[in-house]
């Protein structure tokens, strides 16, 4: 006779849950947009009920800005890692600059404008996109400030070289929506030129060799 005993389910633990959760709800962000994170979007998703969505996040606009600080510190950790052990900083910065091109880095970019768009109206979602972008400028102008150590940029302000660099990035990400076809090609490396430029470096310096 074959076996009418069921698998026995694994219970996940409240951190584990959690994380898929938050981890779910990035993922329909990326795909569909931040007003597509309902509690029941999230529960059907995951095949449990809205129930269990609303006791780890009883306001879904606190899951609405969980999501997005997932996803964008997602990106920003496999863009600026925290940790480099190897490589001159010269060369994170162009491997960071190389990598900001291309559908997966275009759909990141249209989730900060729709994430900026929608912080208007919601204050945790704000308080949210406010804390990605301090950490962003943090971690960009940390990795100049090793160059600058190691002797491979020339600035006196970190800080202010790394919001040069991030504004220019967010200019362009503000046409992730548009046709890139009809771009001058100029424009695809203004991010990478702007680097160069504040931080002292020649032309083709931070290119892709």
């Amino acid at each position: 006779m074959s076996s009418s005993v069921q698998p026995k389910r694994i219970r996940k633990s409240p951190e584990a849950r959690r994380a898929e959760i938050v981890a779910t709800a990035a993922a329909i962000a990326l795909a569909e947009g931040l007003e597509c994170i309902t509690m029941r979007r999230v529960a059907d998703e995951l095949s449990v009920r809205p129930g269990l969505i609303s006791h780890y996040f009883p306001v879904a606009e606190e899951l609405v800005a969980e999501a997005f600080g997932d996803a964008a510190g997602g990106e920003l950790d496999e863009l600026i890692p925290a940790e480099r052990p190897h490589g001159r900083p010269v060369e994170h910065l162009a491997r960071f600059l190389s990598r900001t091109s291309g559908e997966a880095y275009d759909g990141m970019s249209r989730l900060w404008l729709n994430a900026r768009h929608l912080s208007r109206y919601r204050p945790g979602l704000r308080d949210r996109v406010g804390h990605q972008e301090a950490q962003w400028r943090d971690r960009l102008s940390g990795l100049i400030r090793d160059g600058v150590a190691a002797g491979d940029f020339r600035t006196e302000d970190p800080l202010l070289a790394a919001i040069h660099i991030l504004v220019v990035m967010d200019g362009l990400g503000a046409h992730a929506n548009t046709e890139r076809g009809n771009r001058h090609p100029a424009v695809a490396g203004l991010a990478t030129a702007t680097a160069e430029r504040v931080l002292g470096l020649t032309p083709g310096a931070l290119s892709p060799s």
